[in-house]
Parts: structure tokens; sequence; C-alpha cells
């Protein structure tokens, strides 16, 4: 049946109208294992970004900046994770692994601008951490609730602005394919079935520059944090959880680079599909863990929380 298709749709390359999902071949021996394991990391995903979102709305003594750019942190994970996962559940359960040209141009909106938005909020509370410690006095005559929400929507329009430009220039290049390697649109494998291929670098530009930022703002923050005892207190309760969600970022998102530009097809499919989406399972648990347990104020609330309930 995909090689019917695939005759069909490649008569008329250059007006692809769907794609065909490959990466799923190697799942149909264990799709419903898979989908089980997959549906309850889902659920873990949005009970923790929820239960975290919802304890910073709800609890008057959070509505500070730190914990709102938390909430939109938790907010974009939950953007990024219902971009993937009810398609690729879906698609566990189907024997007919397609996306159409319209699905797979959102689904690489969706992933792209999910990232880029990850990386924008992270720039951000570095940001906040740096005026916090190197500029204690000017903080709070700064960072008004007006300079925070433009702060947030800067974080979050910037990537989208971006890739608003970035998938229509992918979405007009001539197709000379229709088999996708992987089980979900990555922006970089459309390009790849593009002929001749095209390269796009507007991506890597705004990671590089985000990078370069934060880089900046840390550098500040040791070289302040080192001259104070009580700097290198804060530093540890409120920039540790932050730096180490950065560094996991940094970490997955180099080696899916890495990978991806030296692509290699020896590689088990399996492999090269859990290279595509450690970016989508890791960081929407991760972060809710790491900034749950290490923040104080939250970590009391939610121990709280237990207590009450338990009571």
């Amino acid at each position: 049946m995909i090689r019917h298709l695939s005759s069909l749709i490649m008569d008329n390359v250059s007006n692809v109208k769907s794609f065909v999902l490959l990466g799923f071949n190697d799942t149909m021996n264990f799709r419903v294992p898979l989908f089980i394991i997959t549906l309850l990391h889902y659920c873990v995903i949005l009970f923790f970004n929820i239960s975290l979102v919802l304890l910073i709305v709800l609890d008057e003594s959070l509505h500070e900046p730190m914990y709102i750019f938390l909430s939109s942190f938790c907010i974009n994970a939950l953007y990024g994770s219902t971009g993937f996962y009810p398609k690729f559940l879906s698609d566990l359960l189907s024997s007919f692994h397609h996306i159409s040209y319209e699905g797979c141009m959102l689904q690489a909106f969706i992933m792209y601008s999910f990232s880029s938005c990850d990386l924008s909020i992270l720039a951000v509370m570095a940001f906040d951490r740096y005026l916090a410690i190197c500029r204690p006095l000017h903080y709070h005559s700064f960072m008004t609730m007006r300079r925070l929400s433009q702060l947030v929507c800067l974080s979050w329009l910037t990537p989208f602005c971006i890739f608003s430009i970035n998938i229509p220039i992918t979405s007009r290049v001539k197709l000379c394919g229709i088999n996708i390697q992987r089980v979900l649109c990555p922006d970089w494998l459309i390009v790849k079935l593009a002929c001749p291929e095209v390269k796009s670098n507007l991506t890597l530009i705004v990671y590089i520059f985000h990078g370069f930022f934060i880089i900046w703002i840390y550098t500040h923050l040791i070289k302040t944090c080192m001259r104070s005892s009580e700097d290198r207190v804060k530093f540890m309760q409120t920039c540790v959880p932050h730096l180490t969600s950065l560094i996991i970022f940094l970490f997955v998102m180099v080696f899916q680079s890495i990978y991806g530009r030296f692509d290699s097809t020896d590689s088990s499919r399996i492999f090269q599909n859990l290279i595509a989406i450690e970016l989508l399972t890791i960081l929407p648990v991760m972060n809710p863990l790491i900034y749950g347990f290490k923040l104080t104020k939250i970590r009391n609330r939610i121990l709280t929380s237990v207590y009450l309930n338990r009571k």
C-alpha cells in the first residue's frame, strides 16, 4: 500500500501532497508496548508541567519574575509535546504511516519553534538572574510587570517570527521524494528531500546568538558570585536549576546537530528516531523535576500540599 502511494505521488514530485514516515517500520513488532510506554510518558509530562503552572498561578507568593518565566518554560513544554505525541500515538496504532504536506510543515514549525523558545526562555531567565545578583538595587525598578510581560512576549515571539519566515521558505523548495526516515517531520529532513538540496543557516544563527548571550551573562554572574558568600548562596539556590536545564538542553541540541549533519545510514533506524525525539522526551520531564526539587519556594509548597492532603 505504501509503495502504491509512493508511485502515485512520485509522478509529480514538484507537487507533493503527503509524506511517508518510514521510521515506524521497525516498531511494528512491539508497537503496543511502545504505545503504552509513550502514553504514560506523555501523561507524566502533562501532569508535571500543568501542576507546576497551576501551582505558580494559584500561589500569590510565587508571582515573581523567576517563577513566571518558569511557568512559561512549562507551557512551552506542553506546546512542543502536544505537537508531537498525539500524532505519534495514533501512528503507533495505525498500519499506514503518512502525514499530509501541511501537517508535516506544521509539525516542523512546532518542533523547531519549541526548541528555539526553550533557548529564548533560558536566555531571558539568565538575564533575570543577572539583574537579581549583579544589579540588585536596580532589579525591582527595572523588572516591573510591564517589563516582565515584554520579556515573556519577546521569548515567545522572536522564535515564532523567525520560523514563520523559515518554514515558508522550506515549503517553496521543489521536492524529489516523499519518504522521511523518521517518525516525525524535522525541517532539515524535508530540506534534504529538495532537488537540488538547499541549506538554511537562519536557525543556526539564532541558536548561536542566544548561546553567546547566555555565556556572556554567566561569565558576569560567576565573577560577581566569587566576591561574596551571600551571592554564592543566591547563585546556588536560583541559578543551579537554570544552569542544569541549560546544560541538558545544549548537550541534546549539539548532539542532535552533529548527528543530523553527519547522519549515517549504517546506524539503526530505531537509534536515529531516538536521537530525533530526545529533546521531546528528556526536557519536558527533567525541567519540572529540576526546578520543583531545587527551588526552595516551590519545593516547600509541594511538600506542604502533600502533607495537607495526607491529613
